[in-house]
């Protein structure tokens, strides 16, 4: 038999933790978002909107966490890159330059990422980092 890996996984409950802690986050500073985690390739696996976030925010924090695991880096990334006239980055396929995507990891590997979209893009920031923090990453 072929060696296999152990690895982790994402898990409902933890998904659930993740949005909890950036929920929190968000509420201490009255902000209204919506946070997405995917797995490690980018399926949906948990979503919420907050009451009030604007609609758009919804597709946007999907598509950071997708654009933060695909790359194994945070959006915040691309954003810095794309402001110092790297623009053409921007053309990667699944490239998203918007702070609030980030990977999440458990010993060094991505196992996933989580997206917040709805306010600014340093808020999203900050309230991503909240929910990672949860995970212990």
């Amino acid at each position: 038999m072929a060696d296999l890996a152990d690895k982790k996984a994402l898990t409902l409950a933890a998904a659930r933790a993740i949005v909890v802690a950036a929920e929190t986050e968000a509420h201490k500073h009255d902000l209204h978002v919506t946070m997405s985690v995917v797995d490690e390739g980018g399926h949906l696996l948990h979503l919420v909107r907050m009451d009030e976030a604007g609609l758009a925010s919804v597709e946007v924090s999907v598509a950071k966490a997708r654009a933060a695991v695909m790359f194994k880096r945070p959006t915040k990334f691309w954003e810095d890159a794309y402001a110092s006239g790297k623009t053409h980055l921007a053309n990667l396929p699944g490239v998203l330059p918007i702070e609030g995507g980030v990977p999440l990891t458990v010993g060094g590997k991505v196992i996933g990422a989580f997206g917040v979209s709805g306010a600014s893009s340093a808020q999203d920031g900050q309230v991503a980092a909240a929910g990672v923090a949860a995970l212990g990453g």
